[in-house]
């Protein structure tokens, strides 16, 4: 790598960590957030969903600001925006004004995901691509292996608003050293898509809202019937309507690629399944098993460790044999590791009898996500690389709201937080559907093709998308 290389895969890397951090720190602080501000699980949730939703719905804006008015500017921007409302949610003194400024929160982040992904695709040859994003992803995973350990840690000596304190330093001493250590680009000139940015909010919103208010407001009644379809209908239009603006935020012919198409749709489901695995483990931890916040955080070590250490092999390899062995292979791993917690989890288990398949389900899903950015990313010309983050990083984050939501109905409707044992059937139903989406993830990454294949399109790809 040369020096300017070096600087882009450092700083992108800390803002991801950044990004990821938010994710799983707050996994541990959770139960303390509950008591402290009395959230339901609900409100909980969305805790969590605010930060995913508003992430996921402007992604494709923030990739058309970074393409428009630089990737490196945008990118110093959404540190600044992101540090600022990390500071409003460690001064949040009830559950509705923390929810309230983890939406900024992930406005912020979806600023930065986009412009992250693509600086860095842009700084490396496709042959270097696939090395560089499995240490992006190693670097990133430093926050799934620490994020847990750091938030119970902090939450339990310090208090659960010091969790978001911690972005601030980092994200003041990332911005000067962006501006000064990095070379500008830009993406082709585009026109900001309204009228989809406004379809895509609405099918999200509604989808996620008649998903979390299913098990309380009831699945027959008018509230959630009517904001399920009023989300499918948005989300229909929005597919129509991007087939034919001028200027589509989300553009339908990227899909005509197997690797993109695939890719995507694999991302969607394993990040569906792992942050609504992550919600109920550190939860199950402390609620059921009586762990501590920081005693919670350090067992789920044997889970979120594998990140750092399998996501920079699994890049490396990717080179050699593609993608879809590392993704199917992975994804079905993590499925298998998750339903074996499911079959054997309830309030008088034993945290040894955890350890083989978190350490199973972590090292899939350490081997699936470079893989499967690595298939998207090389899945376009370099004049789309913007939209093919945003979209990457827009399924993923559609995908853990979406999976959060339909665990949180399965743990609602089989448990609750009155007992440990009550809480412990909840978290079975939820885990089990975390399996399912990882499982079903497997059989979409069966579609990517074949390494050769992948080759052999790649001119028609990129003159498609220079096009």
């Amino acid at each position: 790598m040369t020096h300017r290389q070096r600087w882009v895969l450092v700083l992108t890397s800390i803002a991801s960590l950044m990004v990821a951090l938010d994710v799983t720190v707050v996994s541990t602080a959770l139960s303390s957030i509950r008591l402290h501000l009395g959230a339901s699980i609900e409100q909980l949730e969305w805790t969590v969903n605010a930060y995913g939703l508003s992430f996921a719905v402007l992604l494709m804006t923030g990739a058309v600001l970074g393409d428009r008015f630089g990737r490196r500017r945008v990118f110093a921007v959404g540190l600044a925006l992101f540090v600022l409302a990390s500071g409003a949610c460690a001064l949040a003194g009830d559950v509705g004004w923390l929810i309230a400024a983890r939406t900024l929160q992930g406005a912020g982040a979806a600023v930065i995901a986009p412009a992250s992904l693509a600086l860095l695709s842009g700084a490396f040859a496709p042959d270097q691509r696939g090395r560089a994003l499995g240490i992006f992803g190693g670097i990133t995973g430093l926050a799934v292996v620490g994020g847990p350990v750091i938030g119970g840690a902090v939450t339990q000596g310090l208090a659960w608003q010091s969790i978001f304190w911690l972005n601030v330093p980092l994200g003041l001493g990332a911005i000067p050293l962006v501006l000064r250590r990095m070379d500008e680009s830009f993406g082709p000139p585009a026109a900001v898509d309204v009228r989809g940015l406004v379809l895509v909010t609405g099918a999200a919103l509604g989808i996620v809202w008649g998903l979390v208010r299913g098990n309380t407001a009831g699945w027959g009644s008018a509230e959630v019937l009517a904001t399920l379809a009023t989300g499918a209908a948005l989300g229909i239009t929005f597919v129509l309507w991007e087939l034919r603006a001028p200027v589509p935020m989300l553009p339908m012919r990227l899909f005509g690629s197997r690797r993109f198409a695939s890719g995507n749709a694999a991302s969607l489901l394993m990040f569906g399944a792992l942050f609504s695995a992550v919600f109920f483990m550190a939860q199950f931890l402390q609620t059921a098993l009586g762990s501590s916040p920081f005693e919670a955080g350090l067992r789920l070590i044997p889970w979120t460790g594998t990140v750092f250490f399998v996501a920079p092999l699994a890049g490396a390899l990717v080179e050699r044999i593609g993608e879809r062995p590392l993704v199917v292979c992975g994804l079905l791993m993590q499925g298998a590791g998750l339903a074996w917690i499911a079959l054997v989890a309830d309030s008088g288990v034993q945290y040894a009898q955890l350890i083989v398949p978190l350490v199973l389900a972590g090292v899939g899903i350490s081997m699936a996500i470079p893989a499967t950015q690595n298939a998207v990313m090389t899945a376009v010309g370099a004049s789309e690389l913007g939209k093919a983050s945003g979209t990457f990083s827009t399924m993923r984050q559609l995908g853990g709201a979406f999976g959060l939501a339909i665990a949180v109905a399965a743990f609602s409707g089989s448990g609750s937080y009155a007992s440990p044992g009550a809480f412990s059937d909840g978290f079975t139903a939820a885990i089990a559907v975390s399996a399912t989406l990882s499982l079903l993830g497997g059989v979409a990454g069966a579609l990517l093709g074949t390494r050769r294949a992948a080759r052999a399109g790649a001119p028609v790809l990129e003159g498609a998308a220079a096009g």
